[in-house]
């Protein structure tokens, strides 16, 4: 519908005075044609001769009156009116106003797909937790924006990969391991426990669960491990984990192996459980180290090195970040021979580009804003664009219960899950309420009102409007075979009662190519209020099964549209739709 117009509107650009001259194709890149926010404006409205006008050095509102003139004479439209500054308002003939009912009731689940992505490769990285404890609230968010713009863009004709990467080495895997370490023989510690070790009650699971797989036998050797240990928290904990390592290193190994399965596994299903799956898990542990010449993380640094981007200065290794916009060159190897989480990251996304993807999103907390700079700077070092990457930022959600703000602190283990979100909520709602706004702006959300069964609660709204055209529809099968199959009084022009919601459903295949293009699925969602609040007033105005058979048979047609519409956009963002409230 609207490429036939813009069609036309080229071929009208095309034939003004002087067109050889104009650069056409700057034009075409500018202008918009979208459907129109009310009819009383018609069905499609232009700005073209806005953007033209100054091109083809013309008053714009002339230049509309021409386009006007030339739209009208294809004879393809039932009125073309001016408007405004220089705006064109085109009304549809009928048939092709209510053709879009037709094709929604054939396609399907398939309605508002499209090929535009042309099967290119995009890997979507997000969540990616470390694991070190249960996922809590704030990792909802990032899970549920990566999931939706996985499924959007897939929808859009993109081949999409979701990988999840596992920080399964460093100092934060060191202090898990001391935590279930210290809770197996707190007793044989004399019930020391590390200051800044992990508190929660999933430790003291994990620790059970080890002592119930091994049965080990605990010795008082122990309590050295304990001894003279600095005062500082934080040197504290990594001096008990050297000498865990030095002491009791098959030990050592063998918690660190059980504990990491045991929280992956945690995650896992709570990730199933909020209907986020992964096509792969990508563990930083496979990288290797520095002392393999021919480990990921060795090879991307010598790369770096042989492009004179990586420099030796002050015994360590440093990375040419300036170069890409960054404050200063960051670190790749310390003086000390080890490797900064910077040169893992390096050779992490040199291993994605190695893998052929054409494109690469990181779905990152707001809180990794100063760390873009330098991945970008790695990846031109490494010979590609920095376009390639694509950096998402997600900022943390506040939830409030009660009229508290709940606690998200994994440290602590005094906190709200994602599974205590889960349960509370629900799966579909704790889903669409984290993708309610744009995922870098801050996002508060009333648990109370998420649950309420109100208009208020947008969740209860949109569901609600599919939940009762499903009861109409189960009306209507209750005295007839079978749906019908066209919606003749509509397309006559006998009943318009449904055109303000059957120009709703125009604007969809829209506003998902915007959500896909934008990587915002919070687009989805206020397009599904405003259509649930079109079928709404549609519902209240109207006493569909009391009209005349052929008039109920195409408002039947319509609203089993208007359900297509509703499930697909909510299938998008993950969320089931409900058929019965």
């Amino acid at each position: 519908m609207i490429k036939n117009i813009n069609d036309e509107i080229d071929k009208f650009l095309l034939s003004l005075p002087n067109a050889e001259n104009i650069d056409i194709a700057k034009i075409k890149d500018k202008y918009s044609s979208v459907i129109t926010d009310s009819l009383d404006k018609g069905h499609i409205t232009t700005n073209v001769c806005m953007i033209a006008a100054s091109e083809f050095k013309t008053n714009p509102k002339e230049l509309a009156q021409q386009l006007v003139d030339a739209l009208e004479a294809t004879g393809k439209f039932l009125s073309v009116e001016s408007a405004g500054p220089g705006f064109v308002n085109i009304t549809l003939q009928r048939y092709d106003f209510v053709s879009t009912i037709d094709k929604i009731n054939k396609k399907n689940t398939e309605f508002g797909t499209s090929t535009i992505g042309n099967n290119q490769s995009i890997q979507i990285e997000f969540v990616s937790a470390n694991p070190t404890g249960p996922l809590h609230v704030g990792h909802g968010r990032g899970a549920a924006y990566g999931d939706a713009i996985a499924r959007i863009l897939t929808s859009s004709g993109y081949k999409v990969q979701k990988e999840y990467y596992i920080n399964d080495a460093g100092r934060q895997i060191d202090i898990l391991t001391c935590s279930v370490f210290a809770r197996i023989y707190e007793k044989e510690l004399s019930q020391f426990f590390p200051k800044n070790a992990y508190k929660g009650k999933y430790i003291i699971d994990i620790a059970n669960s080890f002592k119930a797989k091994t049965n080990s036998k605990i010795t008082p050797e122990l309590r050295p491990l304990i001894h003279d240990l600095p005062e500082d928290e934080e040197k504290e904990i990594d001096e008990l984990a050297v000498r865990i390592k030095e002491l009791y290193s098959d030990l050592w190994k063998d918690i660190k192996s059980h504990a990491l399965k045991e929280v992956l596994e945690s995650i896992q299903s709570d990730l199933e459980k909020f209907n986020v799956s992964f096509d792969n898990w990508y563990s930083e542990s496979s990288l290797g180290d520095l002392t393999d010449s021919k480990s990921k993380i060795s090879l991307s640094i010598e790369h770096l090195k042989d492009k004179e981007l990586a420099y030796l200065k002050d015994g360590a290794v440093w990375l040419n970040t300036e170069g890409a916009g960054d404050d200063k060159n960051r670190v790749l190897i310390r003086d000390d021979g080890r490797a900064t989480y910077f040169a893992s990251d390096v050779a992490y996304h040199k291993d994605k580009i190695d893998r052929g993807f054409d494109k690469l999103i990181n779905v990152w907390g707001a809180d990794h804003h100063g760390y873009i700079k330098r991945i970008e700077a790695s990846i031109e070092g490494l010979g590609f664009s920095k376009n390639k990457l694509s950096v998402q930022l997600v900022q943390f959600a506040n939830l409030f219960k009660d009229g508290s703000k709940v606690k998200m602190s994994t440290r602590s283990g005094d906190f709200y899950s994602l599974a205590d979100l889960i349960e509370d909520i629900g799966t579909d709602a704790a889903r669409f309420y984290y993708l309610s706004k744009q995922a870098d702006q801050h996002l508060d959300f009333d648990l109370n009102l998420a649950k309420a069964d109100s208009k208020e609660n947008m969740f209860y709204y949109i569901q609600y409007a599919h939940a009762r055209i499903c009861s109409l529809l189960n009306k209507y099968m209750e005295k007839n075979p079978s749906m019908p199959k066209s919606a003749l009084a509509i397309a006559d022009g006998k009943y318009t009662n449904c055109d303000k919601l059957i120009h709703e459903m125009n604007k969809y295949p829209g506003v998902i190519s915007r959500a896909s293009s934008s990587l915002q699925p919070h687009l989805i969602i206020f397009y599904l209020k405003d259509f649930a609040h079109s079928f709404h007033s549609f519902y209240n105005d109207n006493q569909v099964l009391t009209e005349s058979k052929e008039n109920i048979d195409s408002i039947i047609f319509c609203l089993n549209s208007a359900k297509i519409i509703l499930s697909n956009g909510l299938a998008l963002l993950g969320i089931k739709p409900i058929e019965k409230m």
